[in-house]
């Protein structure tokens, strides 16, 4: 690796601006690219909602340490932050030092990603040669050339379609007006799309559940509100999850108020439910199952999960599992038809290798399409890919993380875990006295835990 040029970080999200961190501190240059207007454009689109994970699970160590000269103080460790909490208040701040605002460049779409001069049918001198981004900012195209590519883009701007088979649903292109972005805010900013109205929320995972929760709060000042719930499981019961068993409190206090609403008849839900098309008319929204059956509707939420973008990374050699299209080591820890209780094994650089040298996946991309994923997990990924760009393999194979299981084994996981919890006052003090792993996260107040990842 040319440790003249820079290292391309695509993404200023929270796993984004840890990998620009952890270069930092290793001494390399990153140079960050992000298409939304600023750092955490995507959890912008979700600030109303509040996270299950408390703050312990979503500060980065190497960000903290960038952080702390400058007067910041920490949040308290078992808070649940909001998504605008985590930008107010530890994104913004870390995006607007000088070591990395310098390096950041906003409003920035890495449109491909490729080797100098080379497509990805050459092999010759091909581990040495740089790479090239191609980056679309302010109706402008520029190629830089960097020597190595870390991609933290997410995957929240392709959701999964609403329909069976990975594929679109019938007319669900044509129903466009009628289907909403998977997190709304339903109480404020987008109050008028949903109340009094029919309201069908599509998934089986914790966006869906949060979604419904914020629903049925709704319906008390809106009485007229009607919710609907459809998945294609036969049963809820592995959406409830695991309650009290559960290493997060507000995660399985979230599955547990999810319950009682169905119970109490607040939300009407449809099981064995798998979307096959979709008619939009006058008078609502027909969404029809495969078996015949029919829902009338008004607006859908998709939380149907979400699945990576791999169109800019086309002239890479990749190497992906076929299943949920994360590399191809990671692949089988992951997939949710065999696991979804949090007993994945920690994994940093090796397991995030691919073909072509010096690029990597992280963060919620490197899962593909698997539901469940940390931030934390995140966190020792970038410190495991920096230590390895720098050479210090040890350090990079070396990888220290546990974190708290579901208390149910699922494979109807729904959509990431950090995507995220319901209201509710008692969350947060739950999570005070709870004793749940901690990641290892220095210079915040924490314990100090490793041995066994988790989704």
């Amino acid at each position: 690796m040319d440790k003249h040029l820079p290292i391309a970080v695509i993404g200023a999200g929270p796993v984004g601006l840890a990998a620009a961190a952890h270069l930092l501190e290793r001494g390399l240059e990153p140079i960050i690219f992000e298409a939304g207007a600023s750092a955490g454009a995507a959890i912008e689109q979700w600030r109303h909602i509040r996270l299950f994970s408390p703050w312990r699970f979503n500060l980065d160590a190497a960000a903290v340490r960038l952080l702390e000269p400058t007067g910041w103080e920490s949040p308290r460790p078992t808070a649940l932050p909001y998504g605008g909490e985590l930008i107010d208040n530890y994104l913004t701040r870390l995006a607007e030092l000088p070591s990395i605002a310098s390096r950041l460049k906003t409003g920035a779409r890495v449109i491909a990603v490729t080797r100098a001069g080379l497509d990805k049918t050459h092999v010759r001198d091909r581990d040495t040669t740089p790479f090239m981004v191609r980056v679309e900012h302010a109706g402008e195209v520029r190629d830089y050339t960097v020597s190595a590519v870390v991609d933290a883009s997410g995957t929240w701007a392709t959701r999964n379609p609403l329909g069976t088979s990975g594929l679109p649903a019938i007319g669900e292109d044509r129903a466009t007006d009628r289907i909403s972005s998977p997190l709304p805010d339903v109480s404020v900013r987008d109050r008028e799309s949903f109340a009094g109205r029919r309201v069908l929320v599509v998934g089986a995972g914790h966006s869906a559940a949060n979604t419904l929760i914020n629903l049925a709060q709704l319906a008390k000042d809106e009485p007229d509100t009607k919710i609907l719930w459809a998945i294609r499981s036969a049963s809820a019961e592995k959406v409830y999850g695991g309650g009290d068993a559960d290493g997060l409190p507000a995660r399985g206090q979230l599955g547990s108020r999810l319950r009682r609403l169905v119970e109490a008849g607040t939300i009407e839900l449809h099981t064995g439910f798998g979307i096959g098309s979709l008619t939009d008319s006058e008078g609502g929204l027909t969404v029809k199952a495969g078996d015949g059956r029919t829902v009338e509707t008004d607006v859908v939420v998709p939380c149907t999960g979400f699945r990576p973008d791999l169109e800019i990374l086309r002239e890479l050699r990749l190497g992906l599992d076929p299943a949920v299209e994360a590399p191809t080591e990671l692949g089988p820890l992951i997939d949710p038809e065999f696991h979804s209780c949090g007993t994945v094994p920690p994994h940093g650089a090796k397991v995030l290798a691919h073909p072509e040298k010096d690029f990597y996946i992280v963060g919620m991309k490197s899962y593909g399409r698997a539901p469940t994923f940390l931030l934390a997990t995140g966190y020792e990924q970038v410190r495991s890919v920096a230590a390895a760009l720098a050479g210090d393999q040890l350090a990079a194979d070396t990888v220290h993380l546990e974190l708290p299981e579901t208390g149910v084994c699922s494979s109807d996981a729904g959509t990431s875990c950090d995507v995220p919890a319901a209201d509710a006052s008692a969350m947060e003090a739950e999570a005070d006295c709870c004793s749940a792993p901690e990641p290892v996260l220095i210079g915040i107040p924490t314990g100090v835990a490793h041995g066994r990842s988790g989704l």
